[in-house]
């Protein structure tokens, strides 16, 4: 699929647009975006939290009766 969308606007009677329609296929693939940008946004609040060691993480599964 191109990266360019092909909305369909719906207007009010004063010719302002109230919505859009996309093809479904659009629609997936702008979800798909607002997903990555959302998972983007989340690494850029934690990156300066403090990390788990994999030993203990594993541990801790463990501990939990998980692994």
């Amino acid at each position: 699929m191109s990266s360019v969308l092909h909305p369909q606007y719906i207007t009010d009677e004063t010719g302002k647009r109230i919505s859009v329609v996309l093809s479904f296929e659009e629609y997936e693939k702008y979800q798909e975006l607002l997903e990555d940008m959302d998972d983007l946004s989340v690494i850029a609040e934690r990156r300066n939290e403090a990390g788990l060691a994999h030993v203990e993480v594993i541990a801790g599964l463990q501990r939990d009766g998980l692994l």
